[in-house]
């Protein structure tokens, strides 16, 4: 299998390089809380000398609870990523869980997310591969390298592929 190396920022992400550390809050709550954390994770991220991407989400659409918190919202949130962004700069992960979402979402973050309860929505791909961002598909049980195949076909997007339970 060809070890496809991905380039985020200045952080290369292939199987042949050091892990990158893809971590947040799993919701984007407040700005200051989404700083406060993306700065103390960048400041663990630097002593050990691990790539980081900030990962928030600014709606968890897939709560079992429809009364469980789900974040910020999309409007609230693409400020936030942009100072985040400016500020720290560190490149940014979110999910998206509509096509509409792919073009607006783009132009504030560095790499879509598509969540594993949706990694099988064919247009939604094809939009997210359309963006040319990189696109990381949270991997379902269900999930074949066929799909990956054709996000590289659809558009110029790059994708990745995650464990369901990162």
């Amino acid at each position: 299998m060809q070890n496809i190396k991905v380039k985020c920022k200045d952080i290369e992400i292939s199987n042949s390089n050091r892990f990158c550390l893809i971590a947040g809050p799993c919701q984007l709550e407040t700005e200051q809380h989404a700083m406060d954390m993306a700065g103390k994770i960048q400041e663990i991220a630097k002593k050990f000398n691990i790539g980081f991407i900030y990962k928030t989400s600014f709606d968890k659409a897939n709560r079992t609870s429809l009364k469980g918190k789900r974040g910020a919202g999309l409007e609230k949130s693409l400020p936030v990523f942009d100072k985040i962004k400016k500020e720290l700069k560190l490149p940014i992960l979110t999910d998206i869980h509509n096509e509409e979402q792919c073009s607006l979402v783009s132009n504030h973050v560095d790499v879509l997310q598509i969540p594993a309860f949706l990694c099988r929505q064919t247009d939604l791909l094809i939009a997210a591969a359309k963006t040319n961002k990189i696109i990381n598909v949270k991997k379902g049980q269900f999930l074949s390298t066929k799909v990956m195949i054709a996000i590289r076909s659809s558009g110029t997007g790059t994708p990745i592929k995650s464990s369901e339970n990162t």
